[in-house]
Parts: structure tokens; sequence; C-alpha cells
């Protein structure tokens, strides 16, 4: 009986250990419930963008938890006549705790797109970040696009023309740093191939996009706090005088004279999906024409995208911030800017009128209406539509060139379908605004406007009372 109780207790002690070593690392491995660290990982194999209708696209995985979806082959639409793949898979992976890693990858093979006018054996892209308490780094290597054949030809370089319908762009991806006050952050991002139509063809609308081989990394991990300094008596102030308001941005100025540009291409600003809206309200539609030459020589190239839509269509508040700089430009027409509370700036131009938002120093809330698509500034005689331009604030000490593609800002950012236009997205905080008398009920809505100024008819005299406010006669 005694050696018996011997052998129990010891299986008992083993199994206690056992269980102690898996606590133990479990913990080390989970991240602390306190810490600030962040980490994210996302991909896809295929995705196809059709304007004014639904696409299609295989499954896109994220991480954390880790994801791998292994797909086999994938056809669009059911007769594959766009997009016809042999196997597609993607995989998202990240690892939390002191150090924070991400990665993530995509790979199709035996790739058709419009029947074969567009092929490749092979389409890979590969994304990985790591962050510490000292250093980040990341890298997009591995990205690439295998035996690629263009209307039958070998593709030789990475921006090919294809006809006279569209074009296709071949990128090994890019990395950087990311801005993150008290942290080391840093993001890499990859889309293998992307084919865009600037014409319809094979049945789709102009505009569409085919995005083959999709990776995204990023990490950020938080700065050890700094060492307390020692005291020292306080300093006089120099002067009583309140710090000068920050400065409005540069304007683009159409006389300035030639100077050379840099697209920024390899800055990648971590303005996640949550938070941001879509800035359009309703049907748009969107082609990513970011970095070409400009018509404008002082500009040197196009720093936002163009966004299509109807004339008067809300123009939304895409994040939390204050309104500023609103009113009229030669080149931009009538135009505003917003800096959200992390400091990034917004441009939008060319709009036909404001809101009763546009306010400078107004404080806004994400889907907010600022203003009504028109094509006011240089755009005038041109199609209706919205110049978007995103400024992050670790780019401002460049000027007006401190730009990045939103391209990828505006495919993740919430598509408003429902917004109220006095409050815009968040109903119920209006309510309260307008309940504690801080906020006024606007009395009409821009949903359409014509330029009825050169129509016959008009009595010029009875329109100059009316804009100076003069009473008209009784009988009107």
């Amino acid at each position: 009986m005694r050696k018996g109780l011997t052998r129990g207790r010891i299986r008992l002690l083993a199994a206690l250990a056992a269980c102690a070593a898996l606590a133990l690392s479990a913990a080390a491995s989970a991240p602390s419930r306190t810490s600030k660290n962040t980490v994210a990982a996302r991909a896809f194999a295929v995705q196809i963008v059709v304007p004014g209708a639904d696409g299609g696209g295989t499954e896109e995985v994220t991480a954390p938890p880790d994801t791998v979806s292994l797909g086999g082959s994938f056809a669009f639409p059911a007769d594959g006549s766009v997009v016809t793949t042999g196997s597609a898979t993607a995989s998202a992976s990240a690892s939390g705790g002191t150090s924070v890693r991400a990665r993530s990858s995509a790979q199709v093979d035996a790739l058709s797109i419009f029947g074969g006018e567009i092929t490749a054996t092979r389409v890979t892209a590969r994304a990985r970040a790591a962050a510490g308490e000292k250093t980040a780094s990341g890298d997009t290597s591995g990205t690439a696009v295998s035996g690629l054949a263009v209307l039958g030809q070998p593709a030789t370089t990475a921006h090919v023309s294809l006809a006279d319908w569209g074009y296709a762009d071949v990128s090994t991806g890019s990395s950087g740093p990311v801005s993150a006050r008290g942290a080391n952050a840093f993001r890499s991002s990859s889309t293998a191939l992307t084919v865009v139509l600037t014409a319809p063809h094979a049945g789709l609308p102009a505009r569409t996009q085919i995005a083959v081989g999709f990776a995204d990394a990023s990490a950020r991990a938080e700065k050890p706090a700094p060492k307390p300094k020692p005291s020292t008596p306080p300093k006089k102030a120099k002067s009583s005088k309140p710090p000068p308001p920050p400065k409005s941005p540069p304007e683009p100025k159409p006389n300035a004279p030639p100077a050379p540009h840099a697209v920024p291409r390899s800055v990648s600003p971590h303005l996640t999906p949550r938070g941001y809206v879509f800035p359009v309200f309703g049907p748009s539609s969107w082609a990513d024409d970011f970095g070409v030459p400009s018509r404008i020589p002082s500009i040197g190239f196009h720093h936002g995208i163009d966004i299509f839509a109807p004339l008067g269509a809300p123009v939304l508040a895409v994040n939390d911030g204050e309104v500023f700089s609103v009113g009229y430009i030669p080149i931009g027409g009538n135009r505003l800017w917003l800096r959200d509370d992390q400091g990034n700036e917004f441009y939008y131009a060319h709009l036909s009128a404001f809101a009763p938002n546009a306010v400078d120093g107004r404080r806004v809330l994400a889907g907010d209406v600022l203003g009504y698509v028109g094509n006011t500034g240089d755009a005038r005689g041109g199609p209706f539509h919205l110049h978007f331009e995103i400024h992050p604030v670790g780019l401002l000490r460049l000027g007006y060139d401190g730009v990045v593609d939103p391209a990828r800002y505006l495919s993740a950012w919430q598509h408003l379908q429902d917004v109220n236009f006095p409050s815009g997205a968040n109903g119920a905080a209006f309510a309260r605004r307008l309940r504690s008398g801080s906020a006024a009920q606007p009395g009409a809505f821009l949903l359409q406007a014509s330029d009825i100024s050169e129509s016959s008819g008009l009595d010029r005299r009875s329109l100059r009372r009316a804009l100076a406010g003069a009473p008209t006669s009784s009988g009107g």
C-alpha cells in the first residue's frame, strides 16, 4: 500500500509539473493584456472590383489568429470569361509579446485573364513586418510575377499597355517605417499584378480593377519609457503671447516655376479601416491615377485620386477631426482641408458647394457632410468628381509633395450607404448636440444643381435685386 501511494504521488507531481510548464510557455508566448503592441496581417489571391456592380474574388485571410486558405482552381464569373486560375492560396500569421511579427503571402498558379489575353505561370506576393522595443523592420522580398504574357507577347516592363482598353502593372511592393509616437512601427504591402480597364472590355465597364496576389503586414511595439530627468527649476517664459496656429499646408500653384518632383511610394501611414469612411456618399467610381504626370508643370504629378460621382453627391469627413482652409483657389476651385485627431491631413477639391459644416475650425465626426461633388477650379467643363489627397503627419515636412497613394485606403474604408445628411454617420451624436442647442438643423441640402445664368428669358434686373436682397414689387 505504501509503495502504491508513492507511485501515485510521483505520477501526480509529474502531471502538475507538466501543467506548470505548459502554463509558463503559454504566458511567455501570449501578449500582455496591458501591452499596446499591435500586429496584423492580411492576404488574398484574386480580387475583382467592378464599379456599380458586384465583383468577386478568392477568400481573404487575416491574422491574428493565424489563417490559411488552400484553394483549388478559381473562376470569375462561373464561365471563367474574366479570370481563371489553377491553385490559389493565401496565408496570414501574427505573433505577439514584447516583440511582434506579422507575415502574409498569396500565390496563384496558371493565371488567365480575359480568355488568355493576359497569362502568367505564377504570381506570388509576400509581406513581412516586425517591431520591438528598439527597432522595426520588414520587406516584400519574394513578390514576383513569372511567365507574364500580354496579348501573346512576353511582358518585359513593369507597366504594360493593353491596346486601347487598359493597362497592367507589375510591382514588387513597398515597405517602410510608420510614424508612431512612442513606438517603433513598420508596414509592408504588395500587390504583385494589377489590371485596370480604362475603357469597357469583355463585358466589364471602365475602371474595373483586377488585383492578383495581395499581401500586407504591419507591426507596432511600444518603446521603453524614458528615464525621468533630474528636476530643474522652471525657466521664465520669454513671452506671454499664445503660440501661433498651425500653418495651412502649401496649396498647388499654377504659375510656379517647374521643379523636380519625386512620387513618394515607399511610405504607408497606419490608417486602418476602423474609424475611417469613404469620402463620397452614394454611387461613385475611381481608378488609381495617383502619380501620373500632371499637365501643370509646377505640380509635377497627380497628387491624389479623382472619385467620379453625380453633381451634388455629398462629400464626407473621412474621420473625426477639424476643418480648415475652406475657400476657393484657381486650381482646386472650392476646396477644404480636414486634419484628423492623429494629425493626418486630407485635401478635398473641385466642390460644387460647401455644407454648413465647412467652417474653419469646425469640429466634425466621421461621415459628416462637408460639401458636394462638382467641377470647379481647373476642372471646369470636365466630368464631375472629387479630387482627394492624403497627407500623412509624417510627411507634412515635404510640403505639397508629402502625399501617399490613397488607393489602398479607399478600398478598405467603409462606404456609407445610409448617411444622415445633417449629422453624417453618427446620428446619435448629432441628436445629442441638437438637444443641447450646440448644433443647428440645416434648412436645405443640395441634391442636384445646374447653371441657369445663361438661360434665355431671365430678367437680369430681378436677378440683381434677388442677389442684393432688395425687396421686389408686389407683382413678384
